[in-house]
């Protein structure tokens, strides 16, 4: 950015991509790092929080950014990779700045924290935050009470306190369009207190898609922190076997108190999950997948293919079975596979495009079994049924993963790639199988070392 050039304000920067001079993409912002002065100063902006390729959180300093601009951060292109660390003297502007409540400094207001912007002074590489935009009262962006305002800085008073109730409205909605595998990498990387903050902020679905793609101490955390009745009913909202896998994390009288606030219904499938062993289909399994009756058309099963909270593994195949059509359903008669359904008229019978020869697996299959039976028939998930042919769920690919992998291959995709694989510790970023060094000192410096 030019000397001169407007400011920017920093929710704006929530996810932009960042390049480097030749087009290349580097990784995109997920944070900005600042460190307050002392009295009424204006915190001077270090650097920014880039997310790389390999899901790897680098510290990119402001003296190598060139243009922040059209949405979009352009670097000079020589970036250290070595893992970002927050330091005690540096805050996070995306995830502790906003949502503050602070004072006005002339009328002793209490205001929330909507927003901040910085600029760059002139004739320098240097960065610093200037304007604050506040609303006043208690109420977040979401609520849209009381006069908003921009102020300087130095008009407001209360962001070098600690604070209880910092609520989380305003980074909620700066993070809304990230995946839930991206906006669980953003709460891993938050504070406890800040974390749980964000978790009770966040609606009941929402929390519970992203509770599934945290780490195990993360999940059981952030539970622990929530009031049991609104516990239950995110366990509620989540899979079946997540909240299972999350349940069987709790201890004894932890786990029975949830389940006996949970509907029992939704208890009930959890239940029936828990009594399977871990590594078995039985314990994979999912017991939501799309059944229908043999009267059923193609219409109607393309209808429930359609679902937008189904995974594209659930929605790959339809299980035809007779009545009760909840899992355990009655006699499993077979699959009916998409790629069939796009290919018949919606008035055929399901029951008549039935695939009666792909074997199902049984709920005390093993793990590498279930792989194998996978990769045989080139599926992306499989029914499992009971000795009295009823249908009890199916096993998809993606829960198969996830017990394939380590058990802490979560926090270590959060980390991005290790020594032992790709780029080093040392420095360097990786940009289409190329690895650039660069001066650690320079970034030491930068931030005030």
């Amino acid at each position: 950015m030019a000397a001169g050039a407007p400011r920017v304000f920093v929710s704006h920067l929530a996810g932009v991509p960042v390049f480097d001079p030749s087009g290349d993409q580097v990784g995109r912002v997920r944070d900005l790092v600042a460190m307050l002065r002392v009295g009424r100063r204006p915190p001077r902006l270090l650097g920014l929080v880039v997310e790389v390729l390999s899901r790897r959180r680098i510290f990119l300093p402001m003296t190598r950014v060139t243009g922040i601009e059209s949405g979009q951060v352009i670097t000079t292109g020589v970036v250290n990779v070595r893992r970002f660390e927050q330091r005690p003297t540096e805050r996070l502007v995306l995830g502790e700045l906003l949502d503050r409540r602070v004072r006005l400094v002339e009328s002793d207001d209490e205001v929330t924290v909507l927003d901040v912007a910085i600029h760059q002074l002139p004739a320098r590489r240097e960065w610093e935050i200037d304007k604050v935009f506040v609303r006043r009262g208690k109420g977040g962006a979401l609520r849209r009470r009381g006069e908003a305002l921009t102020v300087e800085w130095s008009a407001v008073t209360g962001f070098s306190l600690e604070e209880d109730g910092q609520g989380a409205e305003n980074l909620v909605a700066t993070f809304e369009r990230l995946r839930p595998v991206e906006l669980a990498n953003v709460l891993h990387h938050l504070t406890p207190k800040r974390r749980a903050e964000v978790a009770a902020a966040l609606d009941d679905d929402r929390l519970a898609d992203v509770l599934e793609e945290l780490p195990e101490d993360d999940q059981v955390e952030i539970l622990g922190k929530l009031k049991e009745e609104r516990a239950a009913d995110v366990l509620e909202a989540m899979d079946p076997d997540d909240a299972a896998d999350l349940l069987s994390e709790l201890p004894d009288a932890d786990k029975e108190r949830l389940l006996t606030l949970m509907q029992p219904h939704d208890a009930a499938d959890v239940r029936r999950l828990m009594s399977y062993e871990e590594r078995t289909a039985g314990g994979l399994m999912t017991t939501e997948p799309i059944v229908l009756r043999p009267d059923a058309t193609v219409a109607d099963a393309l209808a429930r293919v359609r679902q937008q909270d189904l995974s594209p593994a659930l929605a790959a195949q339809v299980y035809v079975c007779r009545p009760p059509d909840d899992t355990p359903t009655g006699k499993y008669l077979g699959t009916v596979h998409f790629q069939r359904l796009l290919r018949d008229p919606p008035f055929t019978l399901v029951s008549s495009i039935v695939d009666t020869d792909l074997p199902p697996l049984s709920p005390g299959t093993p793990l590498p079994a279930i792989t194998s039976h996978l990769a045989a028939y080139n599926m992306v998930s499989a029914p499992v049924v009971d000795e009295s042919g009823s249908l009890l769920g199916a096993v998809t690919v993606d829960d198969v993963l996830d017990h394939m992998l380590p058990d802490d291959w979560r926090e270590t995709g959060f980390r991005g790639v290790e020594e032992t694989g790709g780029v080093e510790e040392t420095g360097g970023v990786e940009e289409n199988g190329r690895v650039e060094e660069t001066d650690r000192g320079l970034e030491e410096t930068d931030r005030g070392e």
